[in-house]
């Protein structure tokens, strides 16, 4: 069950990131969001995040989000921990792949939300097998 409420949330961020909808996506990230791992960041939050995609959605700076990969953490009723392997490719043709490890939880109002998420170094995303 877990990896299916998982790995539905994964595509419900690509469709909406594809999409370029950015309200649909940032339902999608807790309040409480918590990013690590990004170079020169010590860690990112909600306000951040959402000005960034808001920034790419509209200039149209995106031109598509994928995961590959699946790997159950950790779970319990309230929370599942996974990683997988993301690829984000630039309209300008730059490819940011790396692995992820996410934390989803599930909020008050029901709804599953990224409240964490870690860029995996090199060398885990090798051992766990998440390099496609």
């Amino acid at each position: 069950m877990s990896q299916m409420i998982a790995e539905q949330w994964l595509l419900d961020a690509v469709r909406t990131a594809n999409a370029r909808d950015h309200a649909a996506h940032m339902d999608l990230i807790s309040k409480h969001i918590s990013l690590q791992g990004v170079p020169g960041f010590e860690s990112i939050g909600y306000e951040d995040w959402s000005r960034q995609t808001q920034h790419e959605f509209e200039n149209n700076l995106l031109k598509s989000v994928r995961y590959d990969g699946f790997k159950l953490v950790a779970e319990t009723a309230t929370r599942i921990m996974f990683k997988t392997f993301e690829t984000v490719v630039a309209t300008d043709g730059t490819v940011n792949a790396q692995g992820v490890e996410m934390l989803l939880d599930k909020e008050e109002d029901g709804k599953w939300r990224l409240v964490q998420e870690r860029i995996l170094p090199p060398d885990e995303s090798a051992h766990d097998q998440l390099v496609p």
